[in-house]
């Protein structure tokens, strides 16, 4: 499945993230509910990581197979989970931009202001639990709220700590907004191509 056609599929879909012993009080995991993906196709797109056939130590994992993490940091604070599509020859990818609580929300919050307070920023201090609406609202969020970083980098998505459950996939197209990209203004054409997609009302 290519990354266009894979980012369609993921809205809806559970993402389940296992805590290990001592991580966790109550439930041994949290889940999330995918709202909002983008897709990146690899070396035709100036967007991707895998533009023009680049490879570097950093996006190697885009050319593993699909059904792989690919995670990278940005920003020099924020982690950014993808799945690997299609084969291994394109590096085509689907960033994960957002989802909501399904399960064990305070441990995910909980997360959420470990990673804040970690930072030191300039309102760490000022920062009250994020609101459920909020708690992933995002590609860094979402990492924090599940504690990705890039120890889970190249690793399948059937990862006993990371995977993929069905969940409620969505087969009304109504629930479906599609548009261009975020924050890719360095990508001539490619920024107008509508490849984010995201749940309507989520």
């Amino acid at each position: 499945m290519g990354a266009e056609e894979l980012a369609r599929d993921l809205l809806g879909r559970y993402l389940v993230r296992v805590w290990e012993d001592g991580e966790n009080a109550g439930s041994g995991r949290s889940v999330l509910m995918i709202t909002e993906t983008e897709a990146y196709l690899g070396h035709p797109d100036r967007a991707s990581h895998a533009y023009a056939g680049h490879r570097s130590p950093r996006n190697e994992s885009l050319y593993l197979p699909g059904g792989h993490w690919y995670v990278y940091f940005i920003y020099g604070m924020y982690y950014c989970l993808n799945l690997v599509a299609g084969d291994q020859s394109n590096g085509e990818a689907v960033l994960i931009r957002a989802g909501v609580a399904v399960e064990n929300a305070p441990r995910m919050e909980a997360n959420r202001r470990a990673a804040a307070r970690t930072r030191k920023t300039a309102d760490a201090d000022k920062r009250t639990t994020p609101r459920p609406i909020d708690l992933a609202g995002g590609p860094g969020k979402l990492c924090q709220a599940l504690k990705v970083d890039k120890a889970f980098d190249g690793l399948a998505c059937n990862h006993k700590l990371l995977y993929l459950a069905e969940g409620m996939p969505v087969s009304d197209e109504s629930r479906v907004l599609r548009s261009a990209r975020v924050g890719i203004d360095y990508a001539g054409e490619a920024k107008h191509w509508p490849l984010r997609f995201r749940l309507r009302n989520a």
